[in-house]
C-alpha cells in the first residue's frame, strides 16, 4: 500500500549558522603610517525559522529532509566593513504545528496564526572587530572577537489539526459518512473497522454563509490509551477542538456504556479533554424505527445533549448542525 500523504510527525536535525569573526585589520594608506584599527564586525549566522503557512496541511515535505543547516556569517573586513549575515532558512509548516526539543520533550512553541514566524535555532552573533576595543591606552588592539557558535540539535515537529468540532467514536460508527454528508470532504468509507487511518477535515456550511470546521479522526477502541488499535497517535488532533461530537451506533447493545468507554479513553489520554463541550449523536438511526428510538431515550447518558441521526437519509442532520453551532457560540 502506498504511503499516506498525511504526515503529522517528523524528527529533524537543525543547525543555525555560526557568527563570523571580527577583523583585526589595521588601517594602512599612503601618508598614514599609523592609521589604527579598522576591523569590521562579523556577520550573524543564519537562523532556522518556522513559518505557519495556511497552504500546508501536512509535514510530508519535511519527512525526508532530516538535516537542515543554515549559512555561517561572513568575517569582518578592513575599512570597518562588516561581514555578511548568513542566509536564514525558512521552513513552511501547517498552522497548528508544535515544535519540541527531541531530547527533553519540552514544548518550545506552537504555530497558531497564519503567517507567523518563530526562530527554531538562533544564529550565532558575529564577533566584534578590533575597532571596538581601542582605548586611550590601547590604541592599536591586534585582537578581535570570534563569532558565537550557532545552535544545533534534534527537534520534533507535531501537527495538531485545527477544527471546531472533533468526531469521537469507535471504528465503523459512521464518522466518515457524517463528514461526507455535511461537508464536501470525501473520506474513505467502507464497512470494516479502521477504514479511516488519518484525520480528515471538512467545512460544514450553516445559515447566512456561516460555517465551521469538522475533523474526523481514526476510530478509538477500548484500551487505545495503552496502544491498542491505532492507539493514541491521532488523539492529539482533537485537543484543540472546541466541541467533541461523540458518535455511537444505534446498533450498539448499550449506548451509555459505549459512551462511557470513549469518555474514559479521552480521560486516560488527557483529562483536560473532559472540560470541552460534548454532544452525543446516535448514528445509523435509519436502522431503527421511532418506537425503538423512544425506548432508548431513558437509557441514554444524562446531562449531555443528544440527537438521533442518519447520514444516509439525512434524518436529524439539521438538528445536529443547530446543536453544534449553538455549542460553538456559547
Amino acid at each position: 500500500m502506498a504511503d499516506s500523504n498525511f504526515i503529522d510527525y517528523v524528527k529533524i536535525w537543525c543547525a543555525s549558522g555560526h557568527g563570523g569573526a571580527g577583523s583585526t585589520h589595521l588601517h594602512r594608506a599612503k601618508y598614514v603610517p599609523k592609521g589604527g584599527p579598522d576591523g569590521g564586525d562579523g556577520g550573524r549566522g543564519g537562523h532556522i525559522i518556522l513559518k505557519a503557512n495556511p497552504q500546508f496541511w501536512t509535514l510530508i515535505h519535511l519527512k525526508y529532509r532530516k538535516h537542515v543547516k543554515a549559512e555561517d556569517g561572513g568575517h569582518g573586513e578592513g575599512a570597518l566593513r562588516p561581514g555578511k549575515n548568513g542566509a536564514d532558512i525558512i521552513l513552511d509548516v501547517p498552522v497548528g504545528t508544535v515544535a519540541k526539543d527531541a531530547e527533553t520533550g519540552e514544548v518550545l512553541f506552537e504555530m497558531m496564526e497564519a503567517g507567523e514566524q518563530k526562530i527554531l535555532c538562533k544564529g550565532g552573533k558575529g564577533g566584534l572587530g578590533n575597532n571596538n576595543f581601542k582605548t586611550p591606552t590601547l590604541q592599536t588592539p591586534r585582537f578581535a572577537q570570534p563569532g558565537e557558535e550557532g545552535q544545533e540539535g534534534w527537534f520534533i515537529l507535531e501537527l495538531k489539526v485545527l477544527a471546531d468540532v472533533g468526531l469521537v467514536g469507535f471504528p465503523n460508527a459512521g464518522k466518515s459518512t457524517l463528514l461526507a454528508s455535511v461537508t464536501a470532504a470525501k473520506p474513505k468509507i467502507a464497512n470494516y473497522a479502521f477504514t479511516t487511518l488519518e484525520p480528515n477535515l471538512g467545512i460544514v456550511s450553516y445559515y447566512d454563509d456561516r460555517s465551521f470546521v469538522m475533523a474526523d479522526i481514526p476510530g478509538i477502541i477500548e484500551g487505545a490509551h495503552e496502544g491498542k488499535g491505532i492507539g493514541i497517535r491521532f488523539l492529539r488532533h482533537i485537543e484543540r477542538n472546541s466541541v467533541l461530537l461523540f458518535m455511537v451506533s444505534a446498533e450498539d447493545d448499550d449506548i451509555s456504556a459505549s459512551y462511557r468507554t470513549l469518555l474514559n479513553e479521552l480521560k486516560e489520554y488527557n483529562p483536560e479533554l473532559l472540560d470541552k463541550q460534548r454532544i452525543l449523536a446516535i448514528t445509523k438511526s435509519d436502522l431503527i424505527d421511532r418506537d425503538i428510538e423512544k425506548e432508548l431515550l431513558p437509557t441514554l447518558p444524562k446531562k449531555i445533549p443528544h440527537v438521533f441521526i442518519s447520514s444516509i437519509t439525512g434524518y436529524g442532520l439539521k438538528e445536529l448542525k443547530d446543536m453544534l453551532w449553538s455549542a460553538l457560540q456559547s
